[in-house]
Formats: structure tokens, sequence, C-alpha cells
């Protein structure tokens, strides 16, 4: 689905340079003239970002979160208020339909997700209410900014609250809340804030000591902490387990494991128990020599054979061109890979143990004597 996004005010601060035309992140900027020194500042110090793209939506009514419980992948029966969690929409077949952030909230539900999946979202959302008391509505009044470094703290005064929360905790702001996030890096928040307010809350930061970054910095530390982007690092065939979603909030997952059915629920019983993905998505380094970039969507090859699929390509301040990529599992960290014309090497850390026996397996294993 095409959304178009309008350009964030903020585009105005001297020295943004909008998101390439087309790119998801068009309507915000993607820095402000110092790329690097941004990155920096976002994992050494306090940066303010702005995800205003982002699309917004609510649930308010008693049964909000028992309802969105019954059809999503994360466990929400027992959130909360002021807690947050990842959640997933699946298929039949278990593959990723949407992925989303929520927080519950005196009485609401807050979602966030990607613009283009946004108007998606709420329209499965609003066809699956059928008798129960939640309202699923389009919250296009409010826009999110997000806090990323050690210094957050430094804010404390401009935020009007006098403790940062924990990982997925929310408290109220004036007009919104500040939540906090498990990702791109260990101090990062989400603010979520009336659209209207947006250019303020943006000057009272930024007078507070938070240097602005532009999405390339949240991106390059989104990147080399494995975190996925619906649409982006996914594509129509990714299942859950391929895309590191497995578990529920304390394990900062968007698929909890135990709890009762929902689409897709067959598709990662299977894999959990019995068997393992095709795909793991991993990170690469890239040759940086190249002077241009492979696309989001190209082929990673091996020995010209196809092996995987690239996703976001960002340069790090500190670790080079990187990018995340689904590859075939049964693909070595020491494989020589091709992209377009670069080669490209899987960091070994990045491929997931895959030494844990599965209770499915073993059980087999049992019955058959072995």
């Amino acid at each position: 689905m095409s959304v178009v996004v309008a350009p964030s005010p903020v585009l105005l601060t001297p020295g943004a340079v909008a998101g390439a035309p087309g790119s998801p992140d068009a309507a915000v900027a993607w820095h402000y003239g110092d790329p690097f020194g941004e990155q920096k500042a976002a994992a050494q110090r306090v940066a303010v970002v702005d995800r205003s793209h982002r699309s917004v939506a609510r649930i308010t009514g008693a049964e909000r979160l028992s309802w969105l419980h019954t059809i999503t992948s994360q466990h929400l029966t027992a959130l909360t208020d002021g807690r947050s969690a990842e959640n997933l929409d699946l298929d039949l077949n278990g593959r990723v339909q949407h992925h989303f952030v929520l927080t519950d909230l005196d009485g609401t539900v807050w979602l966030d997700t990607e613009a283009d999946r946004g108007p998606e979202l709420l329209s499965f959302l609003r066809k699956m209410v059928f008798w129960a008391d939640a309202k699923p509505e389009v919250a296009d009044d409010h826009a999110v900014l997000s806090l990323l470094g050690p210094q957050v703290d430094r804010l404390l005064a401009a935020l009007g609250i006098a403790e940062l929360p924990e990982i997925y905790a929310a408290v109220a702001v004036p007009g919104g809340f500040l939540r906090r996030m498990p990702w791109p890096g260990p101090d990062s928040f989400d603010l979520i804030i009336p659209r209207a307010e947006l250019g303020a809350w943006w000057s009272k930061l930024t007078a507070a000591g938070a240097e602005p970054a532009g999405m390339w910095a949240f991106e390059a530390l989104r990147v080399a902490d494995l975190r996925p982007r619906i649409g982006v690092d996914t594509d129509e065939r990714t299942i859950p387990h391929e895309a590191r979603w497995i578990g529920g909030p304390e394990e900062h997952g968007a698929v909890h494991l135990d709890k009762g059915c929902y689409r897709g629920q067959e598709t990662v019983a299977r894999v959990h128990n019995l068997g393992k993905p095709p795909r793991n998505l991993v990170l690469l380094h890239l040759d940086g020599s190249a002077d241009e970039r492979p696309a989001i969507g190209d082929d990673v090859t091996a020995g010209g054979r196809t092996v995987g699929r690239l996703g976001t390509v960002v340069d790090h301040f500190e670790l080079g061109p990187i990018a995340l990529a689904l590859v075939k599992r049964s693909v070595p960290a020491g494989t020589e890979l091709v992209v377009g014309s670069m080669a490209a090497a899987i960091d070994p850390d990045s491929i997931p143990a895959a030494d844990t026996v599965q209770a499915g397996r073993a059980a087999v294993d049992r019955l058959r004597g072995r």
C-alpha cells in the first residue's frame, strides 16, 4: 500500500537533509550535516531523532488487551498499566504481516508502526473487533521522537519527569508519554507527543542538550544491534524465527511461546519444537571500496548462487559499511559472498546458535529409541 507522509516540520531545522525520495524515511531528516558525528552523539552522549513518520493508532475499550491478545502473537492479558511490548500480526502460514510496538497507558493502548503499514494494520484490527469492547482508531494527531544515548537523563527536567522508566515501561509527559525500548541501543526511548507540538518539543529537547540526529544514525545503531525493520529487512516469506522476533517482553521479543491460539501459531510452534528456520537474519560487513551501495532486496550470492536477500544497508561510524540480510541457514560464516558489485562477509557473532535441542525433536528421538 502506497502511503504519502507529509514532510516533518523538523526538516526546517538548519542543516537538515531529508531522506532520499521514495525511501521509507523521505518525510524526515536523514542527517543534519554530520552523519558520523550524529551517530557518536546517539551512542555516546544524547541525541534526538525525528521519527514522526511512524504511523500511530490507539485502541480504547475495556477489552482492548484481552481482544488484542487473541489475534496477535504477544501475551497481553497480563500487561499492566504503563507497560509496553512488541507484537506481530501473522498470516495463516505464520508469515509476518505487521510488526508494531504497543503501550497500555491510562485506559488506552497506543500502537506505532511503519507509515506504509499503518492503514493496513488498522484495517485488519477493525475487521477483527466483532463483539469485543475494543475500538481501534487512527491517532495521526500524535507523533514519535526517539531519544538515544547514555546521557538521556540530562533531559529529565525538559521531559517533566523525575526518573527514566525501565525497559518497556512508560511514564506520562505533558500531552503524551515516554517509554524505554531495548533497542537500537542500551539507552533508547520513544517519546509519543501531540503532532501539533512536535516543533516545540524538538526545540525544548535540543535546548536541554539533545543533539539533533537523523534517521541515518538511528538505522546504523539498529543494524548493528541486529533489529529488523518490517518491509525492509523482511519480505513476504519471512517467519518470526528468521527475524529474531521470538520471545515475550522479558526476552525483548514479539512472539510469546506460552499463550493461546492465534493466527499463524502452528508455524511458530512447529519451527520452535521440531524444525529450524530456512533463513537467518545476519549482519554483513561490506567491502567499502566500491562507490555505490547495493539496494534493499538485492540478491546475496555465493559462487554465483543466490543464498539470501539484502535488507538495510548503512555506513556505521565504527563498523563501516554494514547491512542486514536474510541468508539461508546452511551458509556458514566464512562463505565468500557478493551483493551487487560488492564483496560481503557474515559477521560470525550474528549467526544464531544452532546447538539447542528442541523439545519436540527430543521427544521424537526418544520414541525412535535414539
